[in-house]
């Protein structure tokens, strides 16, 4: 026998925007809870009108199924499996109602599948599937972290209606689960919290901006507001209006930033705006904000021009001029951003793979091949390392009695293999490259007689 539960709802009188023939809406967010879980929070709605009108003697009224199923990725075992009834009264048929509720559950950080299933229990024809993988993320620990954003119809400050069930720290809070704002509903609220802030080492107040972007990058609305950090976590609510965009996709972000103590983060969420009488206008692509998921956000002018210095040996000459044309902090931020990204061998991943690589072998170039006042990454035989990466193998001739110490470096995997020579001629462990087969770079046939110590 099939267990039920009936869950309880929040009456709407709103603009429904139904995207499917149930007018079922789905979305969630995840908030933090402890070290080793996080409290993941379900949001959905049902349009009245969508919904098949039961008349009985006594009351008419519509009736959903929601089912949802939260299963482990590796195991397929079960973490969440129950269906719910949400059921209302209907005394006006000509208004459409929004039936929205929440369901929240306490998950072990981990990797999950999502299956939520919306029904119309007395028209089975009429039933939304949708599926999601779901990574329920540590927020609770050592590090700044920002929450999911949950976008709401409506928050109410310091609301009385404690029994509510979108009531936490203080608000009440009323989701949106289409994400859809627009026509009467011409504002977007918006609810995060933020965790782990006595972590931060520098007492100053910090930064958090807030950005929307249109779906061809622009920058449409940006707010930015310090914050002190005295409390470890705190709740961050704010409202925008969008009654003034234009209809189209956007990115709404809300970015924490502190350069004294290296810290970027960010959490973004996607949301629609319907307003049939605004039309696009500007279709120009401007820079995505996963900058502040990078950790030039947070970089000093002086961090990012060493950085840059270092990556001189992969730059282009273009590039290399529009850097040194750039004047403000944030240029150099947004450029040193696309740089990298242009670069990046996995754009699927949140890292940055190329340039993590990149800086390790500065990193390994600095340990090994520096020599007096000269750091690694500036030797030749640096440069090479960062270049090219570790050769497949290395002849070392340190105590020759006619030649000077030299190295040869082979890389099989290049050009169908190609060598570099490097040489000690200042007797000061300053190799320096007197040969390679590699095309673009030294060629010295007669290296060898350079080397001697004898002519």
């Amino acid at each position: 026998m099939k267990t039920f539960f009936t869950v309880f709802l929040c009456l709407l009188s709103l603009t429904v925007y139904a995207q499917n023939d149930l007018g079922f809406e789905f979305d969630y967010a995840e908030f933090g809870y402890d070290t080793t879980s996080s409290y993941v929070e379900i949001y959905y709605s049902f349009s009245q009108n969508n919904l098949k009108l039961v008349k009985t003697d006594t009351m008419n009224y519509v009736e959903g199924l929601l089912n949802i199923n939260i299963s482990d990725s590796s195991s397929g075992k079960p973490v969440v499996n129950k269906e719910w009834k949400v059921i209302n009264s209907v005394t006006d048929t000509a208004e459409n109602k929004s039936l929205v509720g929440v369901l929240g559950f306490v998950i072990p950080i981990g990797r999950y599948k999502l299956e939520v299933v919306g029904e119309d229990a007395n028209d089975t024809t009429k039933v939304v599937h949708l599926l999601d993988n779901l990574r329920v993320k540590k927020f609770i620990g050592k590090h700044v972290e920002i929450s999911d954003l949950q976008f709401a119809s409506k928050i109410v400050q310091d609301s009385p209606n404690k029994n509510s069930i979108f009531y936490k720290n203080t608000y009440e809070v009323i989701p949106a689960p289409s994400a859809v704002f627009g026509g009467k509903q011409a504002a977007l609220f918006f609810y995060s919290e933020l965790y782990n802030l006595n972590t931060l080492k520098d007492k100053n107040p910090i930064r958090l901006e807030r950005i929307i972007f249109n779906s061809q990058g622009k920058v449409m609305v940006r707010k930015e507001i310090t914050i002190g950090h005295e409390v470890n976590s705190r709740v961050e609510v704010g409202v925008f209006p969008v009654n003034n965009l234009p209809t189209d996709s956007y990115t709404f972000e809300e970015a924490l930033l502190d350069s004294a103590s290296k810290v970027g983060i960010s959490s973004s969420k996607r949301f629609y705006v319907y307003n049939p009488d605004k039309l696009v206008r500007d279709t120009s692509v401007a820079n995505n904000s996963n900058i502040y998921n990078s950790p030039f956000s947070v970089m000093t002018a002086e961090e990012l021009d060493d950085i840059f210095q270092k990556a001189k040996y992969i730059a282009t000459p273009e590039e290399i001029t529009k850097y040194s044309k750039l004047k403000t902090l944030e240029g150099k931020r947004r450029y040193m951003y696309d740089f990298w990204k242009s670069r990046d061998t996995d754009p699927s991943t949140q890292k940055n793979e190329f340039y993590e690589e990149y800086m390790k072998r500065v990193q390994i170039s600095n340990q090994k091949y520096g020599s007096l006042n000269t750091p690694g990454w500036k030797s030749d035989r640096g440069r090479v390392y960062i270049m090219y990466g570790e050769p497949s193998e290395i002849d070392r001739y340190p105590n020759q009695s006619n030649t000077k110490p030299y190295e040869i470096w082979h890389y099989n995997n290049i050009e169908g293999g190609v060598i570099f020579v490097f040489a000690d001629l200042n007797g000061f462990s300053q190799y320096t490259l007197r040969n390679s087969t590699k095309k673009g770079e030294i060629r010295d046939n007669n290296w060898q007689s350079r080397i001697a110590t004898t002519y």
